[in-house]
């Protein structure tokens, strides 16, 4: 029988498809925000407050009167935007790290040894302090949030590369005199893509997980930029009064990240070519 496509297996069940339609749907929110929101979801009506769902306020609005509908649609781009930019900062250093610390034996026990001391600090903790010593604003909070997370990447790429570093291409390579660099990039990183797509996506659902824990804690993106985390804080008052209030993002907080870990384990089924080999 021919072997399935990695395609296939991704989206053999419909666990899968969910997941990955829920995705989209969270990223269309995002792209196409200014034109799905009903207003702005900064606008402050004080006569409109607390009021349940509507015509005119599809979710009803906020102790401000803001529209709740319009500030969760916003809220996509605020978790989408740290999700890519922790990944992207934990991608380009920890494949950095982990290159060198794989490569270089006398670099491997002083790298490591960061990476350690950073995971041993809780990730919260750590981004707390970041936040709270530089300030909120998004590039902080990414920041904050992207630096206890490089040691997985850096761990995971060294792991790679020492098993590889051993492969008689490579060693092949080196004794012919290839620069170092090049044994890298060509020879050894390509091994790392598939294990760095699957971890990328845990990534990408902590980040999103962890902004929200920020900012319902009053540490993470300014006040007025909303964010599925604030939106809950700034509703928990009046949860008897309105459940909706944190409900609705909560609701569609839980299904991004639970989507999204999906995605990543789909992801990993699907490029283990050891399960390949059996399909």
């Amino acid at each position: 029988m021919a072997r399935k496509s990695n395609l296939h297996v991704f989206l053999a069940s419909w666990s899968n498809q969910f997941a990955v339609a829920t995705f989209l749907l969270v990223v269309l929110m995002a792209i196409f925000a200014p034109w799905l929101w009903t207003q702005d979801p900064t606008y402050i009506d004080a006569v409109e407050r607390l009021q349940g769902p509507s015509v005119a306020h599809w979710l009803g609005t906020d102790d401000l009167g803001r529209d709740l509908y319009s500030r969760i649609i916003y809220g996509s781009r605020v978790s989408l935007l740290v999700g890519i930019g922790v990944l992207g900062v934990c991608i380009v250093a920890g494949v950095l790290l982990g290159a060198v610390a794989g490569y270089f034996r006398a670099l491997d026990g002083p790298i490591m040894r960061t990476m350690d001391g950073i995971m041993a600090i809780p990730a919260v903790l750590l981004a707390i302090a970041l936040v709270s010593l530089s300030g909120a604003s998004m590039g902080t909070v990414i920041i904050g949030i992207a630096i206890p997370e490089i040691p997985r990447v850096t761990r995971l790429v060294r792991s790679v590369m020492l098993s590889v570093r051993v492969e008689p291409y490579v060693e092949a390579a080196v004794t012919l005199g290839t620069p170092a660099p090049k044994v890298i990039l060509r020879h050894m990183l390509p091994n790392a893509v598939a294990p760095l797509i699957v971890q990328g996506t845990f990534i990408f659902a902590h980040a999103v997980l962890l902004e929200a824990i920020l900012s319902f804690l009053g540490a993470g993106v300014p006040p007025e930029v909303p964010s599925w985390g604030n939106i809950v804080a700034q509703g928990r008052s009046y949860f008897q009064l309105l459940p909706g209030l944190v409900l609705y993002p909560g609701i569609v907080l839980s299904l991004s990240i639970l989507a999204i870990n999906i995605i990543g384990d789909a992801a990993r089924d699907a490029l283990d070519p050891r399960l390949a080999a059996r399909n």
